[in-house]
């Protein structure tokens, strides 16, 4: 028996609910996917579907099977699709997770751009404010915004370096003046992201050191968005990357501030499993990613 049929009948039962739904997604008579999921569940002796009059579900041991069976199968395309051709058209699934920060910069849009652009393929995205493992979790690759110097034993791609810039809306420097180096913030409102309520320090090079700045009662959230409407709506100042920033620049609805003065920089990585980075999905939504993030107004 081909194992490779068995657990693509298997995946396609998992995925439409049901045999004849299956039948249809793999084109295959519908007696031909009874039989190789019965013979499935013969080899392992475990049974893997639950069957009822109106549908079809996995067991709690058929959905742990699914999801390593899904993988297996993307594995396969992947390394065909590597092989065969290195400019065909990708579809499929794309499972991406990206950090939580990037719910207020429109994220989704590039992944909406990237769909307009390859209708075959479909796309599920979480944002995350955990590290998570992209081979434990399931995914085809991990956006992540780290330290320069962070290594990874995936395989990594740098897309850009991000810089951080200070800004406060034309409103709130109007009526509370504009901090001429990193020590006058100390008497201004500060606004800051943090996750679970830890914060980073604001830490400005300049030509006599660092200057450290500890905003610890500082407004604080978790969401970037929330950041951006509170600076904007001129409640304080803020350290937030410039790739955020683009439009509230153009439209002036936020000034830079302290541009005299660097922070430090990170870089965003694209980390994948094993052999996801040869799949053209993969490759091409990195590719979408990299020309946004690495534009010249960065």
């Amino acid at each position: 028996m081909d194992r490779f049929a068995e657990l693509r009948a298997f995946v396609a039962v998992v995925e439409n609910s049901g045999f004849t739904a299956a039948a249809r997604a793999t084109r295959l008579p519908r007696s031909t996917v009874s039989r190789l999921i019965m013979g499935l569940e013969e080899r392992l002796d475990t049974q893997l579907l639950q069957r009822s009059t109106r549908s079809v579900a996995p067991t709690s041991t058929g959905q742990v099977y699914y999801e390593r069976a899904r993988r297996v199968l993307d594995d396969l395309e992947e390394i065909d699709d590597a092989v065969t051709s290195t400019s065909a058209t990708p579809s499929g699934h794309l499972r991406i997770s990206a950090p939580l920060p990037f719910q207020g910069i429109n994220f989704a849009q590039t992944v909406a751009n990237f769909v307009k652009t390859y209708p075959d393929v479909t796309v599920s995205m979480d944002l995350e404010t955990r590290l998570v493992d992209p081979v434990a979790d399931g995914y085809d690759l991990i956006i992540r915004i780290a330290r320069p110097d962070d290594e990874t034993n995936l395989v990594d791609h740098r897309i850009a370096t991000l810089k951080y810039v200070t800004c406060a809306s034309p409103a709130y420097v109007k009526q509370n003046g504009i901090p001429e180096t990193p020590a006058d913030l100390r008497d201004h409102n500060l606004l800051v992201y943090a996750d679970r309520n830890r914060v980073r320090n604001w830490v400005y090079q300049t030509n006599t050191g660092p200057v450290e700045i500890r905003p610890g009662n500082a407004m604080k959230t978790n969401n970037m968005e929330a950041l951006m409407v509170w600076v904007e709506n001129g409640l304080g100042i803020t350290v937030l990357p410039e790739y955020a920033l683009r439009d509230a620049f153009k439209y002036k609805r936020l000034v830079k501030l302290l541009e005299d003065y660097t922070l430090p920089e990170t870089c965003l990585q694209v980390i994948y499993p094993p052999t996801r980075h040869l799949s053209s999905k993969v490759r091409l939504f990195t590719d979408m990613v990299a020309e946004e993030y690495s534009a010249p107004e960065l």
